[in-house]
Protein backbone atom coordinates (compact mmCIF):
# COMPACT_ATOMS: atom_id res chain seq x y z
CA UNK A 1 0.00 0.00 0.00
CA UNK A 2 1.01 3.60 -0.54
CA UNK A 3 -0.34 6.89 0.70
CA UNK A 4 -1.17 9.71 -1.74
CA UNK A 5 -1.78 13.30 -0.66
CA UNK A 6 -4.12 15.51 -2.74
CA UNK A 7 -3.73 19.16 -1.80
CA UNK A 8 -6.42 21.82 -1.91
CA UNK A 9 -7.14 23.00 -5.45
CA UNK A 10 -6.05 19.66 -6.91
CA UNK A 11 -7.87 16.58 -8.24
CA UNK A 12 -6.48 13.10 -8.70
CA UNK A 13 -7.51 10.42 -11.21
CA UNK A 14 -6.62 6.87 -10.21
CA UNK A 15 -5.63 4.35 -12.90
CA UNK A 16 -4.72 0.68 -12.56
CA UNK A 17 -2.89 -1.03 -15.35
CA UNK A 18 -4.00 1.84 -17.67
CA UNK A 19 -7.69 1.58 -16.78
CA UNK A 20 -9.49 4.43 -15.03
CA UNK A 21 -10.84 3.52 -11.63
CA UNK A 22 -11.93 6.57 -9.63
CA UNK A 23 -11.44 10.25 -8.78
CA UNK A 24 -9.93 11.40 -5.46
CA UNK A 25 -10.15 14.88 -3.97
CA UNK A 26 -8.36 16.85 -1.24
CA UNK A 27 -6.94 14.67 1.54
CA UNK A 28 -4.84 11.56 2.17
CA UNK A 29 -5.63 8.40 0.24
CA UNK A 30 -4.28 4.82 0.46
CA UNK A 31 -3.73 3.05 -2.84
CA UNK A 32 -2.21 -0.23 -3.90
CA UNK A 33 1.18 -0.31 -5.46
CA UNK A 34 -0.33 -1.17 -8.84
CA UNK A 35 -2.43 1.98 -8.91
CA UNK A 36 -1.24 5.22 -10.51
CA UNK A 37 -2.53 8.76 -9.76
CA UNK A 38 -2.64 11.65 -12.22
CA UNK A 39 -2.97 14.95 -10.37
CA UNK A 40 -4.67 17.95 -12.03
CA UNK A 41 -4.83 21.61 -11.08
CA UNK A 42 -8.39 22.95 -10.76
CA UNK A 43 -7.16 26.32 -12.02
CA UNK A 44 -6.49 25.01 -15.54
CA UNK A 45 -8.70 23.34 -18.17
CA UNK A 46 -8.84 19.56 -18.00
CA UNK A 47 -7.22 17.49 -20.74
CA UNK A 48 -8.33 13.85 -20.52
CA UNK A 49 -5.53 11.25 -20.59
CA UNK A 50 -7.97 8.76 -22.21
CA UNK A 51 -11.20 9.11 -24.12
CA UNK A 52 -13.43 11.57 -22.28
CA UNK A 53 -16.59 9.45 -22.63
CA UNK A 54 -14.95 6.71 -20.53
CA UNK A 55 -14.20 9.17 -17.75
CA UNK A 56 -17.68 10.71 -17.84
CA UNK A 57 -19.25 7.35 -16.99
CA UNK A 58 -18.04 8.03 -13.46
CA UNK A 59 -20.79 10.24 -12.03
CA UNK A 60 -18.46 11.59 -9.35
CA UNK A 61 -15.98 12.83 -11.94
CA UNK A 62 -18.74 14.08 -14.26
CA UNK A 63 -20.14 16.22 -11.44
CA UNK A 64 -16.76 17.95 -11.10
CA UNK A 65 -16.47 18.86 -14.80
CA UNK A 66 -18.13 21.29 -17.19
CA UNK A 67 -18.12 19.91 -20.72
CA UNK A 68 -18.39 22.35 -23.64
CA UNK A 69 -19.06 21.01 -27.13
CA UNK A 70 -18.41 23.45 -30.00
CA UNK A 71 -19.96 22.53 -33.35
CA UNK A 72 -18.67 23.35 -36.80
CA UNK A 73 -19.30 27.00 -37.76
CA UNK A 74 -19.44 27.89 -34.08
CA UNK A 75 -17.11 29.54 -31.63
CA UNK A 76 -17.46 29.88 -27.87
CA UNK A 77 -16.25 32.84 -25.84
CA UNK A 78 -14.84 31.77 -22.47
CA UNK A 79 -15.12 34.09 -19.47
CA UNK A 80 -13.20 33.17 -16.31
CA UNK A 81 -14.37 34.90 -13.12
CA UNK A 82 -16.15 37.53 -15.26
CA UNK A 83 -13.13 38.29 -17.46
CA UNK A 84 -12.74 37.26 -21.10
CA UNK A 85 -10.23 34.42 -21.36
CA UNK A 86 -10.18 33.02 -24.90
CA UNK A 87 -12.26 31.58 -27.76
CA UNK A 88 -12.92 27.93 -28.54
CA UNK A 89 -13.17 26.45 -32.01
CA UNK A 90 -15.01 23.27 -33.04
CA UNK A 91 -14.29 20.47 -30.58
CA UNK A 92 -14.94 19.25 -27.00
CA UNK A 93 -13.52 21.09 -23.98
CA UNK A 94 -13.68 20.38 -20.23
CA UNK A 95 -13.21 22.72 -17.28
CA UNK A 96 -13.04 21.94 -13.56
CA UNK A 97 -15.82 23.25 -11.36
CA UNK A 98 -15.41 24.75 -7.93
CA UNK A 99 -12.27 26.90 -7.94
CA UNK A 100 -13.05 29.26 -10.86
CA UNK A 101 -16.36 30.45 -12.19
CA UNK A 102 -16.66 29.95 -15.93
CA UNK A 103 -19.23 31.45 -18.32
CA UNK A 104 -19.56 30.53 -21.96
CA UNK A 105 -21.13 32.41 -24.89
CA UNK A 106 -21.86 30.29 -27.95
CA UNK A 107 -21.82 32.11 -31.30
CA UNK A 108 -23.28 30.75 -34.52
CA UNK A 109 -21.02 31.89 -37.37
CA UNK A 110 -23.62 30.96 -39.97
CA UNK A 111 -25.35 34.27 -39.23
CA UNK A 112 -23.82 37.68 -39.90
CA UNK A 113 -25.41 40.00 -37.34
CA UNK A 114 -23.77 40.24 -33.92
CA UNK A 115 -26.70 39.87 -31.53
CA UNK A 116 -24.74 38.55 -28.53
CA UNK A 117 -23.97 40.82 -25.60
CA UNK A 118 -20.26 41.40 -26.12
CA UNK A 119 -18.36 44.33 -24.64
CA UNK A 120 -17.20 46.68 -27.41
CA UNK A 121 -13.71 46.79 -25.96
CA UNK A 122 -13.31 43.10 -26.91
CA UNK A 123 -13.79 43.78 -30.63
CA UNK A 124 -10.16 44.89 -30.86
CA UNK A 125 -8.96 41.68 -29.19
CA UNK A 126 -7.43 39.40 -31.83
CA UNK A 127 -9.12 36.34 -30.32
CA UNK A 128 -12.48 37.85 -31.40
CA UNK A 129 -11.56 40.33 -34.17
CA UNK A 130 -10.34 37.51 -36.43
CA UNK A 131 -13.96 36.37 -36.70
CA UNK A 132 -15.42 39.83 -37.39
CA UNK A 133 -15.76 42.05 -40.47
CA UNK A 134 -15.88 45.78 -39.71
CA UNK A 135 -17.22 48.60 -41.88
CA UNK A 136 -17.34 52.31 -41.06
CA UNK A 137 -19.77 54.87 -42.50
CA UNK A 138 -18.61 58.41 -41.78
CA UNK A 139 -20.86 61.17 -40.42
CA UNK A 140 -21.26 62.76 -43.88
CA UNK A 141 -22.06 59.47 -45.62
CA UNK A 142 -24.78 56.89 -46.14
CA UNK A 143 -24.31 53.36 -47.40
CA UNK A 144 -26.26 50.46 -48.82
CA UNK A 145 -25.72 46.95 -47.42
CA UNK A 146 -25.54 44.11 -49.97
CA UNK A 147 -25.61 40.49 -48.81
CA UNK A 148 -24.58 38.10 -51.60
CA UNK A 149 -25.15 41.05 -53.99
CA UNK A 150 -28.74 41.52 -52.79
CA UNK A 151 -29.76 44.90 -51.36
CA UNK A 152 -30.71 44.49 -47.70
CA UNK A 153 -30.96 47.95 -46.13
CA UNK A 154 -29.54 51.46 -46.01
CA UNK A 155 -27.00 52.25 -43.32
CA UNK A 156 -26.69 55.57 -41.53
CA UNK A 157 -23.35 56.84 -40.22
CA UNK A 158 -21.65 54.57 -37.68
CA UNK A 159 -19.44 51.47 -37.24
CA UNK A 160 -20.95 48.15 -38.33
CA UNK A 161 -19.60 44.70 -37.44
CA UNK A 162 -20.64 41.33 -38.86
CA UNK A 163 -19.54 37.78 -38.16
CA UNK A 164 -17.12 36.45 -40.73
CA UNK A 165 -18.45 33.56 -42.82
CA UNK A 166 -19.15 32.55 -46.43
CA UNK A 167 -21.84 35.21 -46.92
CA UNK A 168 -20.51 37.95 -49.19
CA UNK A 169 -20.97 41.39 -47.60
CA UNK A 170 -20.52 44.63 -49.53
CA UNK A 171 -20.93 48.22 -48.36
CA UNK A 172 -21.38 50.92 -51.01
CA UNK A 173 -21.06 54.45 -49.62
CA UNK A 174 -22.01 57.90 -50.93
CA UNK A 175 -20.84 61.32 -49.74
CA UNK A 176 -23.91 63.41 -48.82
CA UNK A 177 -22.06 66.73 -48.70
CA UNK A 178 -22.36 69.38 -51.43
CA UNK A 179 -20.04 68.43 -54.24
CA UNK A 180 -18.69 70.16 -57.32
CA UNK A 181 -18.58 68.82 -60.85
CA UNK A 182 -16.49 70.72 -63.38
CA UNK A 183 -16.82 70.39 -67.15
CA UNK A 184 -13.49 71.84 -68.21
CA UNK A 185 -12.18 72.84 -71.64
CA UNK A 186 -15.25 71.87 -73.68
CA UNK A 187 -14.62 72.79 -77.33
CA UNK A 188 -17.90 74.02 -78.81
CA UNK A 189 -19.21 75.82 -81.92
CA UNK A 190 -21.53 78.79 -81.56
CA UNK A 191 -24.37 79.54 -83.95
CA UNK A 192 -22.07 81.77 -86.03
CA UNK A 193 -19.45 78.95 -86.20
CA UNK A 194 -17.04 80.50 -83.71
CA UNK A 195 -14.88 77.83 -82.05
CA UNK A 196 -14.66 78.43 -78.30
CA UNK A 197 -13.75 76.54 -75.14
CA UNK A 198 -16.04 76.67 -72.10
CA UNK A 199 -15.46 75.82 -68.42
CA UNK A 200 -18.74 74.96 -66.69
CA UNK A 201 -19.18 74.37 -62.94
CA UNK A 202 -22.03 72.57 -61.16
CA UNK A 203 -22.80 72.12 -57.45
CA UNK A 204 -24.94 69.11 -56.49
CA UNK A 205 -25.88 66.78 -53.64
CA UNK A 206 -26.94 63.12 -53.54
CA UNK A 207 -30.45 63.01 -52.05
CA UNK A 208 -31.54 59.43 -52.85
CA UNK A 209 -28.76 56.91 -52.22
CA UNK A 210 -30.80 53.91 -53.44
CA UNK A 211 -31.40 55.52 -56.86
CA UNK A 212 -27.81 56.74 -57.12
CA UNK A 213 -26.18 53.39 -56.32
CA UNK A 214 -28.70 50.66 -57.10
CA UNK A 215 -30.68 51.99 -60.08
CA UNK A 216 -27.81 53.70 -61.89
CA UNK A 217 -24.27 52.75 -62.77
CA UNK A 218 -21.67 55.50 -62.27
CA UNK A 219 -24.26 58.20 -61.56
CA UNK A 220 -21.54 60.88 -61.52
CA UNK A 221 -20.48 60.02 -65.09
CA UNK A 222 -24.12 60.08 -66.22
CA UNK A 223 -24.65 63.49 -64.60
CA UNK A 224 -21.49 64.78 -66.31
CA UNK A 225 -22.71 63.53 -69.70
CA UNK A 226 -26.18 65.06 -69.28
CA UNK A 227 -24.68 68.44 -68.40
CA UNK A 228 -22.22 68.22 -71.27
CA UNK A 229 -24.90 67.48 -73.88
CA UNK A 230 -27.26 70.13 -72.55
CA UNK A 231 -24.50 72.74 -72.56
CA UNK A 232 -23.53 71.81 -76.13
CA UNK A 233 -27.13 72.19 -77.33
CA UNK A 234 -27.60 75.63 -75.80
CA UNK A 235 -24.20 76.99 -76.86
CA UNK A 236 -24.96 75.97 -80.45
CA UNK A 237 -28.16 78.06 -80.40
CA UNK A 238 -26.35 81.36 -79.63
CA UNK A 239 -23.96 83.57 -81.59
CA UNK A 240 -20.70 84.51 -79.92
CA UNK A 241 -21.95 87.99 -79.00
CA UNK A 242 -25.20 86.58 -77.61
CA UNK A 243 -23.25 83.99 -75.62
CA UNK A 244 -21.00 86.61 -74.01
CA UNK A 245 -24.03 88.71 -73.11
CA UNK A 246 -26.25 85.85 -71.86
CA UNK A 247 -24.00 83.52 -69.86
CA UNK A 248 -26.31 83.60 -66.83
CA UNK A 249 -29.37 82.81 -68.95
CA UNK A 250 -27.64 79.83 -70.55
CA UNK A 251 -26.59 78.47 -67.15
CA UNK A 252 -30.17 78.72 -65.89
CA UNK A 253 -31.48 77.01 -69.03
CA UNK A 254 -29.01 74.13 -68.57
CA UNK A 255 -30.05 73.82 -64.91
CA UNK A 256 -33.75 73.60 -65.82
CA UNK A 257 -33.06 71.12 -68.61
CA UNK A 258 -31.07 68.58 -66.55
CA UNK A 259 -33.02 68.83 -63.26
CA UNK A 260 -35.40 65.97 -64.15
CA UNK A 261 -32.65 63.65 -65.38
CA UNK A 262 -30.59 64.47 -62.27
CA UNK A 263 -33.55 63.54 -60.08
CA UNK A 264 -33.71 60.11 -61.72
CA UNK A 265 -30.04 59.71 -60.74
CA UNK A 266 -30.85 60.46 -57.10
CA UNK A 267 -29.10 63.84 -57.38
CA UNK A 268 -30.26 67.41 -56.81
CA UNK A 269 -28.46 70.19 -58.70
CA UNK A 270 -28.04 73.22 -56.45
CA UNK A 271 -26.41 75.69 -58.83
CA UNK A 272 -24.43 75.87 -62.04
CA UNK A 273 -22.75 78.51 -64.17
CA UNK A 274 -20.32 79.24 -66.99
CA UNK A 275 -16.97 79.96 -65.36
CA UNK A 276 -14.91 80.89 -68.44
CA UNK A 277 -15.39 81.40 -72.17
CA UNK A 278 -11.97 80.98 -73.81
CA UNK A 279 -11.45 82.29 -77.35
CA UNK A 280 -8.70 81.04 -79.71
CA UNK A 281 -5.76 83.37 -80.44
CA UNK A 282 -6.96 84.75 -83.80
CA UNK A 283 -10.46 85.27 -82.39
CA UNK A 284 -9.02 87.25 -79.49
CA UNK A 285 -7.13 89.52 -81.89
CA UNK A 286 -10.26 90.15 -83.95
CA UNK A 287 -12.30 90.87 -80.83
CA UNK A 288 -9.65 93.29 -79.61
CA UNK A 289 -9.65 95.09 -82.96
CA UNK A 290 -13.44 95.36 -82.86
CA UNK A 291 -13.27 96.68 -79.31
CA UNK A 292 -10.63 99.28 -80.23
CA UNK A 293 -12.69 100.40 -83.25
CA UNK A 294 -15.80 100.73 -81.09
CA UNK A 295 -13.95 102.78 -78.49
CA UNK A 296 -12.45 105.04 -81.18
CA UNK A 297 -15.89 105.60 -82.68
CA UNK A 298 -17.27 106.46 -79.26
CA UNK A 299 -14.35 108.85 -78.67
CA UNK A 300 -14.96 110.58 -82.02
CA UNK A 301 -18.65 111.03 -81.21
CA UNK A 302 -17.77 112.60 -77.88
CA UNK A 303 -15.19 114.91 -79.47
CA UNK A 304 -17.69 116.07 -82.12
CA UNK A 305 -20.30 116.66 -79.46
CA UNK A 306 -17.88 118.76 -77.41
CA UNK A 307 -16.74 120.74 -80.47
CA UNK A 308 -20.35 121.49 -81.37
CA UNK A 309 -21.09 122.63 -77.84
CA UNK A 310 -17.96 124.83 -77.80
CA UNK A 311 -18.83 126.45 -81.14
CA UNK A 312 -22.37 127.11 -79.98
CA UNK A 313 -21.00 128.77 -76.82
CA UNK A 314 -18.66 130.99 -78.87
CA UNK A 315 -21.52 132.03 -81.11
CA UNK A 316 -23.64 132.99 -78.14
CA UNK A 317 -20.73 134.97 -76.64
CA UNK A 318 -20.15 136.82 -79.93
CA UNK A 319 -23.81 137.82 -80.14
CA UNK A 320 -23.72 139.21 -76.59
CA UNK A 321 -20.53 141.21 -77.26
CA UNK A 322 -22.04 142.60 -80.44
CA UNK A 323 -24.94 144.07 -78.48
CA UNK A 324 -22.88 145.19 -75.46
CA UNK A 325 -19.66 147.21 -76.01
CA UNK A 326 -18.69 147.05 -72.34
CA UNK A 327 -18.77 143.23 -72.49
CA UNK A 328 -16.63 143.42 -75.62
CA UNK A 329 -14.01 145.51 -73.82
CA UNK A 330 -14.01 143.18 -70.82
CA UNK A 331 -13.46 140.21 -73.13
CA UNK A 332 -10.70 142.14 -74.86
CA UNK A 333 -8.96 142.81 -71.55
CA UNK A 334 -9.31 139.13 -70.63
CA UNK A 335 -7.44 138.07 -73.75
CA UNK A 336 -4.81 140.77 -73.16
CA UNK A 337 -4.30 139.30 -69.70
CA UNK A 338 -3.92 135.78 -71.08
CA UNK A 339 -1.35 136.96 -73.63
CA UNK A 340 0.56 138.98 -71.03
CA UNK A 341 0.89 135.86 -68.85
CA UNK A 342 3.04 134.30 -71.56
CA UNK A 343 5.43 137.30 -71.88
CA UNK A 344 8.36 137.74 -69.50
CA UNK A 345 8.72 141.57 -69.72
CA UNK A 346 6.71 144.44 -71.35
CA UNK A 347 8.01 148.06 -71.65
CA UNK A 348 5.53 150.91 -72.08
CA UNK A 349 6.22 154.69 -72.40
CA UNK A 350 4.59 157.36 -70.37
CA UNK A 351 2.52 158.72 -73.25
CA UNK A 352 -1.12 157.67 -73.20
CA UNK A 353 -2.91 155.11 -71.07
CA UNK A 354 -1.26 151.78 -70.33
CA UNK A 355 -4.29 149.80 -71.47
CA UNK A 356 -4.31 151.59 -74.77
CA UNK A 357 -0.63 150.95 -75.34
CA UNK A 358 -1.05 147.24 -74.53
CA UNK A 359 -3.96 147.08 -76.89
CA UNK A 360 -1.83 148.68 -79.55
CA UNK A 361 0.94 146.14 -78.98
CA UNK A 362 -1.31 143.03 -79.08
CA UNK A 363 -3.77 144.08 -81.71
CA UNK A 364 -3.52 142.57 -85.15
CA UNK A 365 -3.45 145.17 -87.92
Amino acid sequence: MKRVRINKGKIGLVFKNGDYQKVITQGNHWLSLSQTVYVYDLNTPFFAPIHLDILLKDDNLASLLTVIEVKNNEIVLVYENGLFKNTLNAGRYTYWKGLNTYNFTTIDLNKIYITEQIDKSLFSNFEISQYIRTFEVFAYEKAVLLLDDVYTKTLESGVYRFWKNDINIKIAKVDLRQQQLEIAGQELLTKDKAAIRVNFNTQYKVVDIEKALLENKDFEKQLYLNLQLSLRNYIGAYTLDELLESKENIAQAVLNNVSDSAKSLGVKILDCGIKDVILPGDMKEIMNQVLVAQKKAQANIIMRREETASTRSLLNTAKLMEDNKMLYKLKEMEYVEKIADKIGEITVSGNGGMIGQLKEIFSVK
